[in-house]
């Protein structure tokens, strides 16, 4: 399913408006720009469908809320009534990625109490079924008229988000149910049992129910583009190994399960080559194919297997630029906003500097030497657009910046060449030395370039200007110069920074200006611009604390790295354990909850992903499958007590690892002939 924004809106790859937290507004009353609050909306995803609900379940034509396929919504009013009343909600939840339950009551004319006799409960699928049922708490036989109202626009999501859906279609009566037909689209309501009548000029339908006495009856309803298709169902699993992590801390295994579902929901098929499989960058807005958060989702997720980091190398590798222009080997991506103090980045420089890396990493998870092979022309037009886009000094600037040099894009860089040294090197190809004298260049010129020295110890600058200006704001962009890259026998490439600078940003990091309590902040609370909900400017993104919690640990700050864990944890346990792209960076309090953004997806590929790199990383394995070892280096202060992780994937085989309460690490299946390294 694709979801193209429409002009002058943007998902959380762009510069985000905000509506008033009550809801969406009325169509045509938003500005340009602005998109629906879908913070307390229920998404049921199953992509290629999606059921977007309120929390009190009844879909009322309005706003955002119904049944979507490939896009299009399919219903936009499904109204239950019972006895000519409206039930009275009193819970709605998701139960799984691609399901939710409302739970409403009835209290019948002429009943003798104030007690319902009725609970109406509503199971909703993102595959386009709802079941209905009528459970009675009475010692009689209830006999229960029921009608339900339904309609819909056929409005594509995109239109959805802009406010114009157009109006709603006129109904036709088919067979046990409703039809609409609109522009290049029709929907389909069947229900089963068959109405007793079906008013199209109402688009309503009826029946006369009987509930034996402490007994139930259902109605089931089934969402089509026509009459004869099967439901959209999520993909089957596969691509990435069912984990579980059973833990003292039962948080472990509630975000794991969760990320692991609206991952394996998120998944579509590469429609010219429906073979590989990726997931959307996030839902409801972002629909569609992201290079840079594809590269990220599939980087965190290499416990559970390289199958998701094939496909999307093997996407990204048909979308590179050829030729012989400054541009070739560069994969294109979308400009996104980089906060008040930056223009914005590009995300195809971050997508190519990220290829070789995950290339590199997932051989050391054990993605076989034919793909290897297969991919390694890709990866090396990677480092020869780098090699041409960089200056003298191997610094690199953006396209379309000026020139301005980031930070984070020097670690980008710098990883990338780390890795792919290494990478060329065992593969037999050539290049190798000359990429870690690139790197050590890059390394040396950093140290004496990008650092703001000050009384507290100093920071990194987040970026140099081409006149050699140092924007020096701290964000969350710092945590990059921490993730510089697994190599072999289970090391981590050796970063931008010294151990004294590391040990500051460490400090800076685990700070309060930059540790909400909930995660960490992407622009730090003392910094001149700061916005608790400034989706670059001060908010929490998720991906971006995994990545600060796995780099401290790996570099020895474990206290740091476990304060932001247990705030990623807390927060998720608010959510849900449905992590949001993003939330508010609000100080922490004893009696406070994590605020959410109003228009963040959720869920999202990258946090998701991010929920599985928090919980996989305490156990600290560092696979070398070309090298026959995997080697554990878990978290010695275990923040989450004893933990065991299962149904992980080294070398294609499962991989199991227990850590105890005292930090030891003890591997309890794996593949044959994998050694156990130091």
């Amino acid at each position: 399913m694709a979801l193209s924004v429409p002009s002058g809106t943007s998902g959380a790859a762009g510069s985000r408006s905000r509506t008033p937290a009550s809801g969406p507004a009325p169509a045509g009353t938003r500005r340009r720009g602005e998109l629906p609050s879908v913070h307390n909306a229920l998404i049921c995803v199953g992509l290629p469908g999606l059921a977007i609900s309120p929390e009190h379940g009844q879909l009322t034509g309005q706003g955002f809320d119904g049944y979507y396929q490939s896009g299009r919504r399919l219903l936009s009013r499904c109204h239950v009534r019972v006895s000519g009343r409206e039930p009275v909600a009193v819970r709605g939840s998701l139960i799984a990625a691609g399901r939710a339950r409302f739970v409403s009551v009835v209290r019948l004319p002429g009943a003798a109490g104030p007690d319902p006799e009725l609970v109406v409960e509503r199971l909703r699928s993102a595959d386009g079924t709802e079941r209905i049922t009528l459970r009675s708490a009475s010692d009689r036989v209830l006999r229960v008229p029921v009608e339900i109202a339904l309609g819909t626009d056929l409005a594509f999501l995109g239109a959805v988000a802009a406010g114009t859906p157009g109006a709603e279609l006129p109904a036709g009566v088919h067979g046990a149910g409703l039809r609409w037909t609109g522009e290049g689209c029709q929907a389909v309501v069947t229900a089963d049992p068959p109405p007793d009548d079906a008013l199209a000029a109402a688009g309503s339908l009826r029946w006369e129910l009987e509930v034996p006495p402490g007994g139930s009856t259902d109605i089931e309803l089934r969402i089509r583009t026509d009459v004869s298709a099967r439901p959209a169902r999520p993909m089957a699993g596969g691509v990435l190994s069912q984990a579980r992590a059973d833990s003292d801390d039962p948080r472990a295994q509630a975000l794991l399960r969760m990320s692991l579902e609206d991952l394996r929901a998120m998944l579509v098929r590469d429609p010219s080559h429906p073979a590989d499989v990726y997931p959307v960058a996030g839902v409801p807005w972002r629909c569609g194919f992201s290079p840079a958060d594809t590269l990220w989702a599939a980087r965190m997720t290499l416990p559970l297997g390289t199958r998701l980091a094939a496909a999307a190398l093997r996407g990204l590798a048909r979308t590179q630029l050829g030729g012989t222009g400054p541009g070739a080997g560069r994969i294109p991506g979308p400009l996104r906003d980089a906060g008040p103090h930056l223009p914005p980045t590009c995300t195809g420089v971050e997508a190519t500097l990220l290829f070789p890396v995950l290339l590199a990493e997932a051989r050391r998870w054990g993605l076989p030497e034919r793909e290897v092979a297969e991919f390694l022309p890709a990866a090396e037009r990677c480092l020869a657009w780098l090699r041409a886009a960089a200056d003298g000094e191997s610094r690199l600037g953006e396209p379309g910046a000026g020139g301005l040099q980031r930070a984070e894009t020097q670690a980008h860089a710098h990883r990338a060449a780390m890795l792919a040294a290494e990478l060329l090197g065992e593969c037999g190809r050539p290049g190798a030395d000359a990429w870690h004298e690139w790197a050590h260049r890059l390394r040396s010129g950093f140290r004496q370039t990008f650092w703001i020295e000050d009384r507290t110890g100093g920071r990194p600058a987040a970026a140099r200007t081409p006149d050699g200006r140092l924007v020096p704001h701290l964000g969350s962009g710092t945590a990059h110069l921490l993730d510089t890259g697994l190599l072999g026998g289970g090391t981590f490439a050796e970063g931008l920074l010294d151990k004294v600078r590391t040990e500051q940003v460490a400090r800076l990091l685990g700070g309060p200006a930059m540790d909400s309590g909930w995660g960490l902040r992407s622009l730090g609370a003392r910094e001149q611009g700061h916005n608790p909900f400034g989706h670059r400017g001060g908010a929490v993104r998720v991906h971006e604390t995994a990545l600060a919690v796995a780099g401290l640990a790996a570099s020895g700050f474990e206290r740091e790295a476990a304060s932001l864990l247990n705030g990623v944890l807390s927060a998720a346990s608010t959510f849900g354990y449905r992590l949001p792209e993003m939330y508010a960076g609000v100080q922490r309090t004893e009696d406070s909850v994590p605020l959410p953004h109003p228009a963040a997806c959720r869920p999202a590929a990258v946090s998701a992903a991010a929920g599985i790199h928090l919980l996989t990383g305490l156990a600290g394995v560092r696979p070398d499958v070309p090298a026959g070892t995997v080697a554990l280096r878990p978290m010695s202060t275990t923040p989450l007590g004893a933990i065991q992780l299962s149904g992980l994937s080294v070398a294609g085989e499962p991989f199991s690892v227990r850590v105890s309460r005292l930090g030891l690490g003890m591997v309890e299946e794996a593949a044959a002939g994998l050694q156990l390294g130091l």
